[in-house]
């Protein structure tokens, strides 16, 4: 089996901060003045959205029947490494593309495409890319994979929160106090502010509408 390598770059500038009160603590941890920490890393989230994580191809390519899949293939092995320092921040992800073809007659190239996209707040896209993985098939082999890596940069200067939500969000609060038993992320615009700074790194096969469809239902 070879392997060989495809890179692909998504960058944007995304939001950063160590910590909602500037210094890492354990989450959840009680700061002398009666507020909470809650450890907020730069970094964002790696994986691989519902339903794009594998592909099937047809031949025909308008049968969905068992004897009509050509070639299957899965994204797997998502890692991801985080350099956090500095004015901009890189997040490297690498995958592994894994396919297997039904007729294993003479050497034969699939080429697959991928994206690599940044959502902001759990929805909007910020940044995406489309890559293409090409797996090669030896005479007789049904079976080969190709390494895939990717990168995201953040900018730290776009990754601080105001200092009034960051206020908001750590100030002290007394037993008794009105305020006290409100979660300041109840507040519409203090919850829009902390989504606003939620970023996710997604990976996944660049599928048509009858592909997700098919991967969906089946």
């Amino acid at each position: 089996m070879k392997t060989r390598k495809s890179t692909i770059a998504a960058s944007a500038f995304l939001l950063s901060a160590c910590s909602l009160l500037g210094a890492c603590k354990t989450t959840g941890d009680l700061d002398e003045t009666g507020g909470i920490t809650a450890i907020r890393t730069a970094c964002p989230s790696v994986a691989v959205p519902a339903s794009t994580g594998d592909i099937t191809v047809f031949d025909p390519a308008t049968s969905r029947d068992a004897s009509a899949v050509d070639v299957t293939a899965v994204l797997t092995k998502v890692r991801s490494t985080c350099t956090d320092s500095g004015a901009d921040i890189l997040t490297s992800v690498t995958f592994s593309v894994e396919g297997r073809r039904t007729s294993t007659d003479g050497a034969r190239d699939v080429t697959l495409p991928y994206f690599v996209t940044v959502v902001q707040g759990g929805s909007a896209v910020v940044a995406k890319r489309i890559g293409h993985a090409t797996l090669h098939f030896e005479p007789g082999q049904a079976r080969a994979s190709i390494q895939g890596t990717g990168s995201a940069t953040v900018a730290r200067s776009a990754a601080t929160l105001s200092d009034d939500v960051r206020k908001k969000l750590t100030e002290k609060r007394r037993p008794g106090d009105q305020e006290a038993a409100v979660d300041p992320l109840t507040r519409p615009e203090i919850r829009a502010a902390v989504l606003r700074s939620t970023f996710e790194a997604l990976v996944g096969f660049q599928l048509t509408n009858d592909q997700l469809k098919y991967n969906a239902t089946r």
